[in-house]
């Protein structure tokens, strides 16, 4: 058995964290082929094949694969699959515009989310907002599947992989990229940093999420926020943690007026740390909390970012 791993790759740049981990989510499948789409995407390839567990790197280097449109980047695998018994990506906005498409082309089902491989056929999945975890068994001739990249330990380098050169010409799609927009800044990027500062509703404005910032700052950390503070217009889309925004399982998650609604709970309960401040005691958020402050925040994170 073989399996076809699609890379996430952004600006000719490999996304090195949610490639990785990947790598080691499909690694007991047998040999991993790593796909890397994309003119430009050269270096990519090069570093796909640093790491441990891969055993060759396909490269497919014209242009119209670039920006990973679905059409195109789907053919491509749809053609290549047939000498493969697993596609799997990460669960990135990419990967879940692709691989979908992928499914239907070849008729099997899509299994999303994948947070443990039990067998070649058997998977893991969390459901009802990660309340409960679904075992399901797939008789398709070709799995497919998107991971979640929180759940696995990043694949270590040092390897040699072979990288092949791919002819292949990208069809003409229905679709066509017209320009990315992509919000500068300085902090690590959300899904993959050690450290996350979030604020909810309890923030109050946007004007007051500065204190959020400021904390993060101090921290080295990304800056998260829940739903209700992202529909509030306190916090921009991209820093929405939660079931509908992004999944984080950094080393340590604080959470600041953030009341722990089931669905924000989903998208960090897997932190390795978790502090909670909120001035409700009965906040869910404590119930999930690794180290609890009952104070008003807008006493307690100047102070702590004071002290820090």
């Amino acid at each position: 058995m073989a399996v076809l791993l699609l890379a996430e790759v952004v600006n000719g740049q490999l996304a090195l964290d949610a490639v990785s981990k990947s790598v080691s989510a499909v690694a007991s499948l047998g040999d991993v082929h790593v796909l890397v789409a994309g003119q430009g995407g050269d270096a990519a390839a090069a570093e796909a094949a640093t790491l441990a567990g891969v055993s060759k790197v396909l490269f497919a280097g014209d242009h119209g694969f670039c920006h990973t449109l679905a059409e195109p980047v789907a053919a491509l695998i749809v053609s290549l699959s047939g000498g493969y018994s697993h596609i799997a990506a990460a669960a990135t906005s990419d990967a879940k515009n692709v691989l979908p498409r992928v499914a239907a082309l070849l008729d099997v089902m899509i299994l999303s989310d994948v947070t443990a491989v039990i067998d070649a056929d058997t998977f893991e999945r969390p459901i009802y907002a990660g309340n409960a975890i679904q075992t399901v068994k797939s008789s398709d001739s070709i799995k497919v599947f998107t991971i979640r990249t929180t759940s696995f330990e990043a694949a270590a380098g040092g390897n040699s992989a072979p990288v092949e050169a791919l002819g292949t010409a990208a069809e003409t799609g229905k679709s066509e990229w017209i320009e990315d927009k992509v919000a500068a800044s300085d902090r690590p990027e959300l899904t993959s940093a050690g450290i996350v500062v979030s604020g909810g509703r309890g923030v109050g404005s946007e004007e007051s999420f500065a204190l959020i910032e400021g904390l993060a700052d101090k921290l080295g950390a990304a800056v998260g926020a829940s739903r209700a503070a992202v529909d509030s217009g306190y916090a921009p889309n991209d820093w929405q943690v939660g079931q509908t925004g992004k999944v984080v399982a950094p080393q340590l998650y604080v959470a600041v007026g953030i009341s722990g609604a089931i669905q924000h709970l989903a998208g960090m309960k897997d932190s390795k740390i978790i502090v909670a401040i909120n001035k409700d005691e009965e906040a869910p958020i404590f119930q999930v909390a690794d180290f609890g402050l009952v104070a008003d925040l807008f006493d307690a994170v100047p102070e702590l970012t004071s002290k820090l």
